[in-house]
């Protein structure tokens, strides 16, 4: 997605939850001077998705029995930040996590040191968490929901989930397929709730604009 398609949406967002961009912005350059040369590299991200089939792995409690569903060693597997902890119980090692860091710290500390590449999102709210865990991971890649600059990328979209299957459009996954998805859960917080209305409208839209490409699946813990 081009930043430019993408800052309306980010603008209405900013609106809708009252977040900060000045911010979301600082938060970007925070985690740009922590990355340092630990930046993994947009090829070599690209390289671990293009002409694959991927599986978007969102955190709702359907997630274990949504596995079922599917022979992972034959995909790319994503897991949206507090999916991680899922995965690893199930004996399933991520090839990437998306997340603002609010997951289970030492679960995705553990699978970027076994060998996941870890896509972090800097924004307002994460700064702390951005300087005490940044630099203990390696094979990382910076994210932003604002202007992208220097090795700090704007892949599209809002919740971990959403981020995720923006980034596997973004990087040229020739199937997206989704796991552990409810956009309608109904046991979350009202500002949850409304962060999955969002995100099922970007994915949806999503899908909308890229008749080329599969998308299977249902909904989204989200962030």
């Amino acid at each position: 997605m081009n930043y430019s398609d993408w800052e309306p949406i980010y603008e209405e967002i900013l609106d809708y939850f009252g977040y900060d961009r000045c911010e979301n912005d600082r938060s970007a350059r925070i985690l740009e001077r922590l990355i340092g040369d630990r930046d993994l590299g947009i090829e070599e991200l690209e390289a671990i998705i293009r002409g694959k089939e991927v599986l978007v792995c969102g955190n709702a409690p359907t997630l274990c029995r949504d596995l079922e569903s599917f022979d992972v060693s034959e995909l790319c597997v994503i897991a949206a930040d507090g999916a991680t902890s899922t995965l690893i119980k199930e004996g399933i090692l991520p090839d990437l996590i998306v997340t603002d860091l609010d997951g289970t710290i030492g679960d995705i500390i553990y699978a970027n040191r076994m060998g996941s590449v870890v896509v972090v999102l800097a924004h307002g709210d994460n700064i702390k968490e951005i300087r005490s865990v940044v630099p203990n991971l390696t094979s990382i890649i910076g994210t932003t929901h604002g202007r992208p600059f220097k090795s700090i990328y704007n892949f599209g979209g809002f919740t971990d989930g959403d981020r995720a299957v923006f980034l596997a459009d973004a990087l040229g996954a020739c199937r997206i397929m989704l796991a552990g998805f409810d956009f309608e859960d109904d046991t979350v917080s009202e500002v949850k709730h409304q962060k999955l209305m969002w995100a099922k409208r970007l994915i949806e839209g999503l899908l909308n604009n890229n008749m080329g490409r599969d998308l299977d699946g249902e909904g989204d813990r989200g962030n």
